[in-house]
């Protein structure tokens, strides 16, 4: 898609009249995928559309890395809404230049449903391309996060702490200095055992990911 034709997806947005036709709208731009849609995506974030903004998240998701820097340099501290959708693109994305917005919404976002998707992505981030040193350096930040959000008060979010421990491990488990892999199987064990978890679901779920890091990591 060439950019004039971006750049009509965008003017079609700024066109809309109705809460239809502004989500119409939005999700022909987020099918572009194109990184020239980025900022106005960014900006439908902060609009009070909720359908709207799900098809922006999906659209930044799929520009991936290009659409990283818009975010965070758009991302609104007075607009809560905005910037839990924003969470929530960063995460879908993977790009190590989210971590510092992930850990803090993980650790003190008041809405539960950003802070599991806030685990989800710190489970996912791609640090493939950074040096020894900087990866390992990012994945005890990873880890340290996940590992107190272990005590979260909603159930949703420690499910998704465990899915994010899990992610981690399967990719990076030998990249983990020693003392990071034991906090990270103990916190497995004591989500599993732990006799005052309310939702049964978070116990089965970690010892599920607790077999599968056995049987790959013994």
């Amino acid at each position: 898609m060439s950019p004039s034709q971006v750049a009509e997806l965008v003017e079609a947005v700024r066109r809309a009249d109705s809460a239809l036709g502004l989500l119409q709208a939005t999700q022909a731009l987020a099918a572009s995928a194109h990184p020239d849609g980025a900022a106005c995506l960014v900006e439908i974030l902060g609009f009070n559309n909720p359908g709207a903004a799900v098809a922006a998240v999906d659209g930044l998701v799929a520009i991936g890395t290009p659409a990283v820097e818009t975010i965070l340099s758009n991302i609104d501290g007075y607009n809560y809404g905005a910037r839990a959708w924003a969470v929530r693109a960063l995460a879908g994305i993977g790009d190590v230049r989210g971590l510092e917005v992930l850990e803090d919404a993980l650790g003190k976002d008041i809405g539960p449903s950003v802070r599991r998707a806030a685990a989800r992505g710190l489970g996912q981030l791609r640090l493939e391309a950074l040096s020894a040193e900087e990866r390992s350096a990012s994945l005890s930040r990873c880890l340290a996060v996940l590992l107190d959000g272990c005590r979260d008060g909603e159930w949703v979010v420690r499910y998704a702490v465990i899915v994010g421990l899990e992610h981690l491990a399967k990719t990076w488990f030998t990249a983990l200095q020693s003392s990071d892999q034991l906090a990270l199987r103990q916190a497995l064990r004591q989500l599993q055992d732990n006799p005052e978890e309310e939702a049964a679901v978070v116990q089965l779920r970690a010892a599920l990911a607790l077999q599968r890091l056995e049987e790959a990591h013994g």
